[in-house]
């Protein structure tokens, strides 16, 4: 028993240690009018929408409830490109991914850090992730009610 409480509390806290990997917002906006926002923080943030795709099918026919759930890609053309060429480790990852669903009365955002993508072996690409960290922390603040 002693075991089982230890490992629990080690698969806690190493869970809180990720919580950084993720960026969240929360918006008290419908769903539709979340989406257009978002949409359009991607565009002014200088990003370009490449798709909208659809996840809620897939959850429908898995027993979930939902037809509120997105999957925006977004970047910028030619840097995916020439980064998809330099660094083929990449192209899962790229375009850049914000998940946007439903909750409720609310609406949610979540994006994975940019980050996460840093490889020790490919330094020149930290300058680029540290910007996209950056760009996507700026749009989920953007999206977060404003605190008037």
């Amino acid at each position: 028993m002693k075991q089982l409480l230890i490992i629990a509390f080690a698969y806690l806290f190493s869970s809180l240690s990720y919580a950084t990997d993720l960026h969240m917002a929360r918006s008290s906006a419908s769903f539709p009018e979340t989406m257009l926002k978002l949409q359009d923080t991607i565009k002014k943030t200088g990003y370009k929408v490449s798709r909208v795709q659809r996840v809620d099918i897939g959850l429908t026919a898995m027993g979930y409830k939902t037809d509120k759930y997105r999957v925006v890609f977004y970047g910028k053309t030619n840097e995916v490109l020439e980064l998809s060429k330099k660094y083929p480790f990449l192209i899962p990852y790229l375009p850049l991914k914000i998940a946007i669903f439903a909750e409720g009365e609310e609406t949610l955002l979540v994006a994975s850090s940019p980050m996460l993508l840093d490889d020790p072996s490919a330094p020149e690409l930290k300058p680029v992730l540290q910007r996209w960290e950056k760009d996507l922390a700026n749009m989920m603040a953007t999206m977060r009610p404003s605190s008037d």
